[in-house]
């Protein structure tokens, strides 16, 4: 460990469609962090266009990088290490984050740290949570990404459950598609939702028989789908709140139940939410209450943290640069990286 009492790192994330870069002091503090994100662009094509997602990274990544480091009012002499994240994500937007940081890391002679990016968000919430340390279980759920996840320690986890089809986030795009809501779904079903009735249709929970910890999407989104072209069929009115509101209600009450039976289960009284789907509002007020009900300490990021941003890895590689991990100029994108590979 270092002997300095603030350990600063540059953290660079670049996995799918926001180029991020921040700087963070000793993992919790955020001095920058600055996002660039393509929403609007990929939103003409109803879904992230990975090679548009490269070659907007590389257009904004020196931007963004300048900009936290005069945010944070410091510069590349300061600076401890370089953060990157190299896995799992889009592989071409990926390469354009790594080859940056390698060449910073490189040219200004400082070490590199590469993170996991489902663990930067796990980190998210040391950010704002000063107090929050492991051991507590964590649910990442982001359109890529639905994990629940213990984390016994800093830079140590277990995954106890993950998804066997679609992630959460990727079944609310999906179902807001087809109900005309377009992208990003998340928060386009999340509005919809509050006009209408959670209680009008009964969409099927999957449970998995081998696993209770994991999640499948893929039947309720097809359960929405079908009773979708069975209103067309019979000619009835399509309540588009309706279906949004049941549809949110039957993952939030999945994600719930998953989370509380696990907390149960392994005696751990805190838990954390984190990754997009985390700043759905209803979501975190299910959670809350399941939590204040069973007496658990709920965590969760602000919305900023909960989305793809640099500072969550940041925090993330501080804690790795603290158990002394260093990467060599052969780091790679790997884009399907699993959580706790090194």
């Amino acid at each position: 460990m270092s002997s300095k009492e603030e350990v600063k790192i540059l953290a660079i994330e670049s996995s799918c469609d926001e180029t991020a870069a921040a700087v963070v002091v000793n993992g919790r503090e955020v001095r920058s962090n600055v996002i660039s994100s393509q929403i609007a662009l990929h939103t003409l094509y109803g879904g992230v266009v990975p090679e548009i997602a490269s070659r907007k990274h590389i257009e904004k990544i020196n931007q963004v990088i300048t900009q936290a480091l005069e945010d944070a009012d410091t510069t590349l002499e300061e600076i401890d290490a370089i953060g990157v994240t190299y896995g799992p994500g889009l592989v071409g937007a990926l390469l354009v984050g790594v080859a940056e940081a390698k060449a910073i890391a490189y040219a200004a002679k400082k070490p590199l740290v590469g993170v996991h990016h489902i663990e930067g968000h796990i980190c998210a919430n040391y950010i704002e949570n000063k107090e929050l340390e492991p051991p507590f279980l964590c649910l990442v759920a982001s359109g890529g990404h639905t994990h629940l996840v213990k984390v016994a320690d800093y830079g140590k986890y277990e995954i106890i459950g993950r998804t066997r089809d679609d992630a959460a986030g990727e079944a609310f795009d999906k179902v807001a598609r087809a109900i005309g809501l377009g992208y990003p779904g998340g928060p386009k079903i999340e509005k919809k939702a509050k006009e209408g009735n959670d209680k009008a249709i009964v969409f099927p929970k999957a449970k998995v028989a081998e696993n209770p910890y994991d999640f499948s999407f893929s039947g309720l989104k097809s359960a929405v789908l079908n009773y979708i072209n069975g209103c067309k069929m019979k000619r009835q009115e399509i309540n588009e709140a309706d279906i949004a509101a049941s549809f949110q209600k039957a993952v939030i009450d999945v994600l719930v139940e998953h989370a509380v039976h696990a907390a149960k289960e392994y005696r751990i009284d805190k838990f954390a939410i984190a990754g997009g789907v985390a700043s759905n509002q209803t979501l975190r007020e299910a959670m809350e209450k399941a939590c204040k009900e069973r007496g658990i300490q709920f965590y969760h990021p602000s919305p900023i943290f909960c989305t793809d941003n640099a500072a969550m890895i940041g925090s993330a590689a501080y804690y790795e640069y603290l158990q002394g991990r260093r990467d060599g100029w052969d780091l790679n994108a790997v884009p399907n990286l699993k959580l706790g590979e090194r």
